[in-house]
Parts: C-alpha cells; structure tokens; sequence
C-alpha cells in the first residue's frame, strides 16, 4: 500500500543512489533497452559493452552478474535503519511480524512473475524477489547478535553450499548440463530444472550478500568514524574480493553466477562492500551532493513497486511493440527495426523513471 514518509537522512542519500542506480539499471533491461542495445552493437565496436550487460553462459564474471548481489546486499545495508526507525514507534514483536509479512508477500510476489511469463500458473523459484525473501528471513534472524557471528554464519553457509555441492557429485561438483546439487534440489522441490541452469538454492550462498550488507548497515548507525567505516569497507571489500578471484584462478572453485557458487559469491560480495565505499565516500564523506543524482536516487525510493511494474509492464509494451513490427505491413521499417526498438525501450524506460518521480515528488511510496 502507498504511504507518506519524510525525506530520506542525509547519511541515507548514499544508500538511495547507490539503490537507485541498481533499480535504474533493472528498469531499462525490463524496458527492452539490453535487448535491442546488444542487437545494434553486433559486430561493432561497441559489442563488448552489450556483453557486459547480459549474464555470463557459465564460468566467469560480467558487470551485469553483479546486480543481484547488489541488490541483495543493498537490502542488508538498509535493514538496521528501516528496524530502528520500527522499533522508535512499535515493539520487537509488531518489527519482525512485519518481517515475516514482507517475506511472505515478496515470496508471491515473484512466483507470481513467473506465472506472468508463462502465462499460466507455475510452480518456479528462480525469481529474484524468492531468494530476497529467504535471505532476509536468514540475515533478519541474527540482527541482534554481534558482527563476528554475522559474519561466521555467512562463512558457514559458503562452506555448507561447498559441502552440498563436493558431496553430491564429487567428480563434478559444478557440471552445468544440470548434474549440480543445485539441479538436483530444484527436481526435489519443483519437479523441473531451468533451462538456463539457474537454481532456487542460491539464497543458501547468497544470504552471505544480505548479511555483509546489514554488517556494513550497522556499521553506519555505529559511532564510528567516516574514515573507520571507509578503512572497514576497503579492507574487507578487497580482501573479499581477492580470495574469490583466488579461488578461480587456483581451480579450487569457479566463478559461477547461475549457482552462485562460494568463489562467484565473494567476488561479487566484495565488489558490492567496495562500490558502497565509493557512494559513501563521494556522497556522504565529500558532500558530492548534485541535484542530478535525484535522477537514480527517486528510482530506489520504490524500488519494489517499480520493479514488478516494470517486469510486467514494461516487458509488455517492448514485445507488443516488437511483434507489431514483424507483420508485412511493416516490411519497409525492417532495415530500421533494432533502431525503433531502442527508442520504444528509452521511451518506456523514461516513463518508468518519470513514474517513480511522480510519486517520490508526492512523497508515495509502496511498503511491503
């Protein structure tokens, strides 16, 4: 439901743009703008760049694997401030009731995409919003505890996804042709694999995404210093970072985005801790403090709401638009297909933001 709240702190205007430019970015690709950008980049010089924002096929690392870890950790980040502000005008109890409900509705809420796309009921838990919903449950349960003990279980569930995977099947632990744990726990409890080997145990490893982002959130509410919570984030950011490209390069584990293996899920959890230190550097430390930067920050002011509206919507319009062209009416706009299709996703893509503009301006927001 829309409610009113007051304008986001200043020590949060860091965390909104960081969100927002993540929510922008998933904006545009359900708006078609990937699609149609990478279609026009073939064999140009601009190729690489599209590459970088379509997932890996297997082994390795691209720019846009990253963004459902920074989604997932940005969700950490904000998580001690959301209870605080809770636990000012409520109880612990009506906090983690609320908790539960989030959980639950964010669990529909991507079944529910998945029935969309099938166009008819499904049982599938690949969606982003059904690991959230898991790794918010798992992060939530160990708020009160210390630092160290956050950060021990999110290293014992790294080694219990090791242990899951290596037990399974030894002689290949991370096979793609769905031979993994991964496969196998998705027939025990869908009955079907994903063709593109994406795997609902993920939220097992990539908890550790949502619990480094509350560590790193309470660090922020802490009394520490900007220059100790800047020397926290790089040298672990970095230390993170190093030993899941380690991992990789020694042949221990690979780096793999579609069953968020332990290597893939520290270098995308270190590089998540570093680009938060660059955000809060440059914004809250340095008051870089533009009026442009409002053009990412009021798209994570809703970004659930905008995301399952763009999922749906936004998808809708770019492959009305796209079958629309293909009829023979149309033969003579074919040599320009690709270049309508970009500008039909920018302009999808700018009503999406203008939307979210609309409603931050009015101070609405969507609350699950």
């Amino acid at each position: 439901m829309p409610t009113k709240r007051e304008t986001p702190s200043k020590r949060l205007f860091s965390l909104d743009v960081f969100r927002g430019t993540i929510m922008f970015l998933l904006i545009a690709e359900a708006a078609g703008f990937h699609e149609s950008f990478a279609k026009l980049a073939d064999s140009t010089s601009f190729s690489a760049l599209a590459l970088q924002l379509q997932h890996h096929p297997w082994n390795g690392l691209r720019f846009w694997d990253l963004i459902q870890p920074f989604f997932m950790f940005i969700v950490g980040v904000a998580m001690p401030f959301s209870l605080k502000k809770r636990l000012r005008t409520g109880s612990r109890r009506a906090a983690t009731k609320h908790m539960l409900r989030r959980c639950f509705l964010l669990f529909s809420f991507g079944v529910l995409l998945h029935c969309i796309y099938a166009h008819g009921p499904v049982w599938e838990l690949w969606n982003v919003l059904v690991q959230l919903a898991f790794t918010i449950l798992i992060a939530y349960a160990i708020m009160n505890r210390s630092p160290w003990f956050q950060i021990a279980v999110s290293v014992g569930l790294l080694i219990l996804t090791e242990l899951l995977y290596r037990g399974y099947n030894p002689a290949a632990p991370y096979g793609q042709h769905h031979e993994s744990f991964g496969a196998w726990f998705d027939m025990l409890t869908m009955g079907k694999t994903n063709e593109g080997y994406w795997v609902f145990i993920n939220f097992l490893p990539t908890a550790a995404h949502t619990i480094w982002g509350l560590v790193c959130g309470q660090r922020l509410l802490s009394k520490n210093s900007e220059k100790e919570n800047l020397k926290f984030f790089l040298i672990w950011g970095t230390a993170i970072t190093a030993l899941g490209y380690g991992m990789d390069v020694l042949n221990i584990t690979p780096i793999i985005k579609r069953i968020a293996t332990t290597s893939f899920t520290l270098v995308s959890g270190g590089i998540s801790i570093l680009t938060l230190a660059l955000f809060y550097w440059a914004i809250d430390v340095k008051g870089y403090r533009r009026k442009w930067l409002t053009i990412f920050s009021v798209v994570g002011t809703n970004s659930i709401f905008i995301y399952l509206f763009s999922e749906t919507f936004g998808h809708l319009l770019f492959r009305e638009f796209d079958i629309l062209l293909s009829f023979g009416v149309f033969d003579v706009l074919q040599p320009y297909k690709n270049w309508m299709l970009l500008v039909e996703a920018l302009l999808i893509l700018f009503f999406l933001w203008w939307l979210t503009y609309y409603l931050d301006k009015r101070k609405l927001y969507f609350k699950v």
